[in-house]
């Protein structure tokens, strides 16, 4: 969207809980909005656009946000799962959607590493680069993905993996007209202290950028 486009109020049905768990676990991790918009490459106004769901966020700036706050995706979007069961069964998961992208959850929440599987509709969050602390490891069910690091582009069918330092700037997007799937695990910030460098890189957006 960009700032000459009206914004457009949060659809009842996508992601309902996100706006007061970003203002929660925000107040919980004792961020002011200025400080968290900082950590995790927003403004101001548009992180407060966030918490009152008058934005919705893509799963990319959920990520962010996540690792600014030290929890996980499931929780920003208020999902709790009992205990912390080695196994997840595929029926007790749902689908959830963001930017473009349908997920859901393949590991247990409150884990140093979170484990995704993502469905990554063509022609979203293409442009977006990220750049943050941590490890990714990503390995391609279906379709095909074009995976750039640096200055590198990788086309990846199924059964191609990657595993990268996250402080590589790099995108992810499906490659053609046809979607790609994939199992994506990513390390966890445990502590919001840990985030000095997750603003936007010289040249590049972060994964945090409005679009």
């Amino acid at each position: 969207m960009s700032p000459s486009e009206p914004e457009r109020p949060a659809a009842a049905d996508e992601l309902p809980a996100v706006a007061p768990h970003l203002r929660e676990l925000r107040r919980r991790a004792s961020l002011t909005l200025e400080a968290a918009a900082r950590a995790a490459g927003l403004s101001p106004a548009h992180l407060s656009r966030l918490e009152t769901g008058r934005r919705q966020p893509s799963l990319p700036m959920l990520l962010t946000l996540a690792r600014v706050y030290g929890t996980t995706v499931s929780e920003l979007l208020g999902e709790t799962v009992a205990g912390r069961d080695a196994v997840l069964r595929g029926a007790d998961t749902e689908p959830t959607e963001a930017g473009g992208w349908t997920y859901r959850q393949a590991g247990s929440p409150g884990r140093a590493m979170q484990a995704l599987r993502v469905h990554v509709a063509p022609g979203t969050q293409g442009d977006i680069v990220r750049v943050h602390p941590g490890e990714e490891w990503l390995y391609v069910l279906e379709g095909r993905l074009r995976l750039r690091l640096a200055d590198a582009t990788h086309t990846l069918g199924p059964g191609d993996s990657a595993h990268f330092d996250s402080l590589t700037p790099h995108r992810l997007a499906a490659e053609g007209r046809e979607r790609a799937e994939l199992l994506f695990v990513h390390t966890l910030l445990q502590s919001p202290a840990a985030v000095p460098c997750l603003g936007p890189a010289a040249g590049h957006r972060t994964m945090g950028d409005p679009r």
